[in-house]
């Protein structure tokens, strides 16, 4: 137990860690050096109606379509929040960067945590509902749509299992760090690199529709 402990959150967390980093800058430099070769992207990019959709778009309800999709929107952000806010203003995972570089910072209530990551579970499941029900998203929707549902799943109901005390405490939580490790690694490589790119991408879309249509893009 204690040897798998230690290879989990030592060499197999730098290695997640280092992986996800790395695919990050992988996927932000390819991203640029493909707008690089688009003149019209560079010229016509503009500040001010970059950060002004950023910004609009990260606000709930800001948005026509966020309007007309009423609990889409909530259940988006609930979510968002819970998967990748919260994780930083958990007390264990907080402890742990602590006791490695001697870093800390204010944490969530445990109770809250607990609440938010059932949550995101409910919100999982909104979210395969979706993909089993509505003919547009299922006719989109792979396996590996599925798969990624599953990956974020893991470490959410692993975490409120491993804080539960339930069976097997100690093994879930183990479990539940190496859910994590692979989740991260998988955000550059899979459709979750849609957070690392999400800036670029609204920042092109408002510095079109502001500069060049003179519309709102919300």
């Amino acid at each position: 137990m204690q040897t798998l402990y230690t290879i989990i959150a030592g060499p197999l967390a730098v290695l997640a860690i280092t992986g996800f980093v790395l695919g990050c800058v992988y996927r932000i430099v390819m991203a640029v050096r493909q707008t690089a070769s688009d003149r019209m992207v560079i010229e016509y990019f503009h500040p001010r109606y970059a950060l002004r959709s950023i910004l609009r778009w990260l606000t709930p309800y800001s948005t026509v379509n966020m309007r007309r999709h009423p609990i889409m929107t909530l259940v988006t952000f609930v979510f968002h929040l819970g998967m990748v806010v919260m994780p930083f203003f958990i007390f264990a995972h907080m402890l742990m960067v602590y006791e490695a570089f001697g870093l800390s910072w204010p944490t969530l209530p445990d109770v809250f945590v607990e609440w938010m990551s059932w949550a995101v579970l409910l919100a999982l499941v909104f979210f395969l509902g979706r993909r089993l029900i509505l003919p547009e998203v299922r006719y989109l929707t792979t396996l590996s749509d599925y798969l990624i549902l599953l990956l974020i799943a893991l470490p959410f109901f692993t975490g409120i299992w491993a804080y539960k005390g339930w069976w097997a405490a100690e093994w879930v939580t183990l479990l539940h760090m190496l859910s994590g490790e692979i989740l991260l690694l998988a955000i550059p490589f899979t459709r979750l690199g849609h957070m690392v790119l999400f800036f670029m991408t609204r920042g092109y879309m408002g510095s079109e529709f502001g500069g060049i249509r003179h519309a709102r893009d919300w």
